[in-house]
């Protein structure tokens, strides 16, 4: 399918250009970090450093580390046989390899997909989904979940999550160099030369981590319109997921005991008790639930 080519094509074309987005970031609070400290090639390689030896150990086990803090574990063949054998269905039926599948013990309706490539991915559901839906409703989800695979979403989402961590750290400890009494590389008596660096250092370290926090979860919302879109197809039968989410957005109690904000926005649907305002909407790492199901049920 040529659409599905050119999702893969351009995930992957963006994910290089976000590292090189948040890469500058970093060099740019490195260079203001360097001036504080007198070395400005000296701040902006170790921030440099720095980052890119984050994103690759985050690159190669940020999924182990993932289904260890949601608290999944393997599926067996023999345990969920009909969950083992719809992942695997759905993935021929995608042209992927299998992934491996999870389940976390626990009564909220969600699932996730996380990886680095579809070689090396998995899915992962909740007990109470797999409890609560029928059989077209899962095969809807689990469709969703291999389209994030198929598109390279995981990946995407992954480098998004782990640079958004570099910059927010680096902020923070720009920050607390500053509280610590920075400058001191420098002449203490240019008190222009030492406003304006603590001016422009201030400024960056709190808009740079709000303003990579807003890439992520715009990326995040328009990631999950296209999942659905991508899941539908794959099955042929949009009022499956459509009516999983309707059943995912009346679940009394969607709170998933072991999500964070570092993983919320890896779930189908968030995974935290849903708050209704503008301020909620603009940082919330979903779209709006009711919008997605018109969106299935219009195909």
């Amino acid at each position: 399918m040529r659409i599905a080519s050119d999702e893969v094509r351009n995930n992957k074309i963006k994910s290089y250009f976000l590292i090189l987005f948040f890469i500058f970031l970093a060099a740019l609070l490195g260079s203001v970090f360097g001036l504080i400290y007198g070395n400005l090639y000296f701040g902006i390689a170790i921030t440099i450093i720095f980052a890119i030896f984050y994103t690759l150990v985050m690159y190669y086990s940020g999924s182990k580390m993932i289904l260890k803090m949601t608290g999944a574990r393997p599926v067996t063949k023999k345990e969920f046989p009909y969950l083992y054998h719809t992942v695997e269905g759905l993935a021929i039926a995608a042209g992927l390899p299998t992934p491996k599948a999870y389940v976390i013990d626990d009564s909220a309706l969600n699932a996730f997909a996380t990886g680095r490539d579809p070689e090396n991915s998995s899915i992962t559901v909740t007990t109470g989904l797999l409890n609560k839906l029928n059989r077209q409703e899962l095969e809807g989800v689990i469709a969703h979940e291999m389209s994030h695979i198929k598109n390279y979403d995981i990946r995407f989402m992954m480098l998004t999550a782990v640079l958004v961590g570099i910059v927010t750290l680096l902020s923070d400890f720009l920050l607390r160099s500053f509280l610590w009494g920075g400058m001191r590389g420098r002449d203490r008596n240019n008190n222009q030369l030492t406003i304006l660096l603590i001016v422009v250092g201030l400024v960056l370290a709190i808009l740079t981590p709000i303003v990579g926090q807003l890439i992520k979860l715009s990326i995040s919302r328009k990631r999950e319109y296209m999942a659905d879109a991508s899941g539908a197809h794959l099955t042929r039968y949009p009022q499956g997921l459509a009516d999983a989410l309707k059943k995912i957005s009346k679940d009394p109690d969607p709170l998933v005991d072991h999500a964070n904000k570092a993983t919320a926005h890896l779930f189908i649907s968030t995974p935290f008790r849903k708050k209704h305002s503008f301020v909620a909407g603009l940082f919330s790492t979903h779209p709006p639930i009711h919008d997605r199901i018109k969106r299935l049920e219009d195909m």
